[in-house]
């Protein structure tokens, strides 16, 4: 862990330093290229040792693939290939140090490469081996036209600015950054001389950075008090179930999940400043016209903290895990997409039964919530108390039923789970299939969604 923290903020100076002397204005795209290939590199062998080994056979197996396999099959073998080693690395972590690895073992960057080798092998499918018509405008946006060299390649999945902690990038979003055209891309869709300006402005990431690092300070203190105070494996002590009522154990359950998140708050903030000082990660202006780094941002704290429905706390966690399971799964699963989708999810988290509690027990609630949602909201809108009311209740209920949900992803085995569960009378259980019965959903069909995608499509080719 003091190697994770090290190498961090080791990484945010070099960036600070890799936008200002190695620039696109000062260095070629093969120099920047090189460098934060190489101190990636440095910073995965100093920080894991000859584990790191791991992260080097799995990019260069897949450059093989990516460059040997056909187009029509490349997505596949890269995924195969990618996720079937990740998986043997994570059987590895139970069967040889039997629970006790570290959060920050090699299998955490070998996830992020995971993700982004199949994201590019994905991309470069949909660029080479399909018709534009068949894309999504996303997919069309993102598709990548022919294979990148192997400097490129190295550079996309070894960079120093994500190697430790990610996040995951689209390709040519990374490949835009390093030639320098990043930035521009994304001033291009605002019309400055409407509001004044000459020529595109300049934006610093400096005042982005400066907050971020305040957000990584305040979580590194609460990690350091509340988490240490408050552990999960509470809720499960004999003597804390014979003495406690069934709703304060609720409230608890909220309280021991609150204090279980600024490790994620933290790390995720840290790697996102990392990728911000560079040069990396601006999307844009918002409606007020201020600029906006968060292209690359694993969370919107505000918005999980406030989210009414399971959905919106979803969208807003781990948000480019998201993102890689939507573009590599959920938009591509012939049927069933969500349940895929969280069995994915689980699968590239490991394979601790508390993975596998938590995945899919967020099937079963994801379904409910959508049905309950499609049924009942529009009861609430008529009426502003109503619609208070209807957040109210909706946020409590989301926030309980998430601290259900993630409790065994925290406790990993199956002995503690079921014993939680057991304590809870599993009540989420109950109560989501008790809705889907009476409040039951048609799953979307690949065929609707493909309607669906190509009217999308159609309509920005006609703007």
């Amino acid at each position: 862990q003091i190697n994770f923290v090290a190498c961090q903020l080791f990484a945010l100076l070099a960036a600070f330093w890799f936008r200002i002397y190695l620039s696109p204005s000062h260095a070629s795209s093969a120099v920047r290229h090189a460098f934060a290939t190489l101190f990636g590199i440095y910073f995965a062998v100093f920080c894991f040792g000859w584990y790191s080994i791991h992260l080097f056979v799995l990019v260069l197996m897949n450059y093989g693939i990516m460059n040997m396999a056909s187009i029509p099959n490349i997505h596949r073998y890269s995924f195969v290939v990618a996720m079937g080693y990740l998986t043997l690395c994570h059987i590895s972590r139970i069967y040889i140090f039997h629970y006790g690895i570290l959060t920050t073992d090699f299998s955490g960057p070998l996830m992020i490469i995971t993700q982004k080798i199949t994201t590019l092998a994905c991309q470069l499918h949909d660029g080479i081996g399909r018709q534009a018509e068949e894309l999504t405008a996303e997919q069309n946006r993102l598709a990548v036209k022919s294979r990148p060299s192997l400097l490129e390649y190295l550079s996309y999945l070894l960079n120093f600015m994500s190697i430790i902690a990610g996040p995951c990038s689209n390709y040519k979003d990374y490949i835009a950054f390093i030639e320098g055209r990043h930035v521009h891309m994304k001033l291009l869709e605002v019309n400055w001389k409407q509001k004044g300006y000459d020529r595109l402005p300049d934006p610093s990431p400096t005042g982005a950075v400066m907050y971020k690092l305040c957000i990584t300070l305040v979580s590194l203190i609460l990690f350091l008090t509340l988490t240490k105070n408050f552990p999960m494996a509470y809720i499960i002590d004999n003597e804390f179930l014979d003495k406690t009522p069934f709703l304060s154990r609720l409230g608890y359950l909220y309280v021991v999940t609150q204090a279980a998140k600024p490790k994620y708050y933290f790390a995720w903030t840290l790697a996102d400043a990392v990728n911000n000082a560079a040069g990396y990660g601006f999307s844009g202006v918002d409606e007020r016209g201020a600029f906006r780094w968060d292209l690359l941002s694993n969370l919107n704290i505000w918005n999980i903290e406030t989210a009414t429905s399971f959905k919106m706390y979803i969208e807003n966690w781990n948000i480019q895990t998201a993102a890689w399971l939507k573009r590599v799964c959920y938009d591509r699963a012939p049927w069933y997409p969500t349940a895929l989708t969280f069995i994915l999810s689980a699968l590239w988290h490991g394979i601790y039964p508390g993975y596998y509690f938590t995945f899919l027990t967020g099937i079963l609630i994801t379904l409910a919530a959508r049905a309950i949602r499609n049924n009942c909201r529009h009861y609430f809108l008529s009426s502003v108390p109503l619609k208070i009311a209807y957040d109210v209740v909706t946020w409590a209920v989301t926030q309980l039923a998430v601290c259900y949900t993630v409790a065994p992803f925290v406790m990993l085995a199956v002995e503690p789970t079921i014993k939680f569960y057991k304590s809870v009378y599993f009540h989420m259980h109950i109560l989501s299939i008790l809705v889907l019965l009476l409040l039951p959903i048609r799953p979307q069909t690949h065929s609707v969604r493909r309607a669906q995608n190509q009217a999308m499509l159609n309509s920005v080719k006609s703007k």
